[in-house]
């Protein structure tokens, strides 16, 4: 079954703790998790930061919504107990518990206080992520849209300029030695399919051939054949080809059945590495995400 947004596990948790004994949240996500017949996989899967696995988070946050209302109350450092209040609801033989149920309670409205998002009776979409989700879709949707600006920056360059961002992409990613060093390479060759050379250290081990292309249609398997055929004519066995645009299904398969070792970069990948590695971007605001350091309140 799909993983339970946060709201569905407060049920399930909630009864979990009904024998009133002390539950570590360690034991209380596998417990779920099995209630929930999670695959593998599913317990695996984390959310797009890969800080935290989605299925901890929002059994986390469930909990989190819990202790609010006053439903749950913690003993010691990840671990909790059930209250009487919570004991009551549970009595109550609901079918399910969600924002709307702990809405009731005056602890929980002064936390929430979510008026000018929906009614007491209404769940939004809002409302079926935890605030970790939100905040991680705001800043992918702010990620891609950043994405596309690069590219739409980059096709407006010349093949130059685009050329040397790519050399300098490559240094700030640990190959290439100098930008100095690797910035000569590039140019000199753009005959045969290769448009640069870098080292793939810094000693100059072994160096790596460079296809650079500002496209907007896609890369087939023939561009890709072409760059192989100009590596096997410099009797080099490693190239990048990178792109603006994407590869065609064929030409991804191609290079899974050669020798070669060639690495496809496709538009999207070269702007999310581009952002990582602070190319062509800049630092606009910075969010610092906290929490309780619980060994700072530990007696020694």
């Amino acid at each position: 079954m799909p993983i339970p947004d946060y709201q569905s596990v407060m049920l399930p948790l909630l009864r979990f703790a009904a024998d009133r004994k002390e539950h570590s949240l360690k034991e209380t996500i596998e417990g779920l998790a099995k209630i929930f017949e999670l695959s593998e996989e599913e317990r695996i899967e984390r959310l797009p930061s890969g800080q935290t696995y989605v299925f901890n988070n929002r059994v986390g946050w469930a909990r989190t919504y819990l202790k609010k209302a006053c439903l749950l109350e913690d003993t010691k450092r990840a671990h909790f107990v059930i209250t009487e209040r919570g004991v009551n609801l549970l009595g109550e033989n609901l079918d399910r518990i969600d924002v709307s149920i702990l809405e009731r309670y005056e602890e929980f409205r002064e936390f929430k206080n979510v008026s000018h998002h929906a009614s007491k009776c209404e769940v939004t979409e809002i409302d079926e992520k935890t605030p970790a989700e939100m905040l991680e879709q705001a800043y992918q949707t702010l990620r891609e849209e950043l994405s596309q600006d690069l590219i739409n920056q980059i096709m407006n360059c010349t093949s130059e300029f685009f050329e040397k961002l790519v050399v300098e992409l490559l240094v700030k990613m640990g190959y290439g030695g100098s930008l100095r060093d690797a910035g000569q390479a590039v140019g000199r060759s753009h005959d045969e399919g290769i448009d640069g050379i870098i080292k793939e250290d810094k000693l100059g081990l072994d160096v790596i051939y460079i296809q650079a292309k500002r496209w907007q249609g896609v890369v087939g398997r023939p561009d890709i054949q072409k760059f192989v055929g100009a590596l096997q004519g410099q009797r080099a066995n490693k190239g990048i080809f990178i792109t603006t645009s994407s590869f065609t299904r064929e030409a991804v398969e191609y290079i899974t059945s050669i020798l070669t070792r060639i690495i496809l970069i496709d538009g999207k990948q070269l702007a999310e590495l581009m952002i990582d590695y602070d190319i062509g971007v800049s630092t606009v605001s910075t969010y610092m995400v906290k929490r309780v350091d619980s060994d700072y309140f530990t007696p020694e």
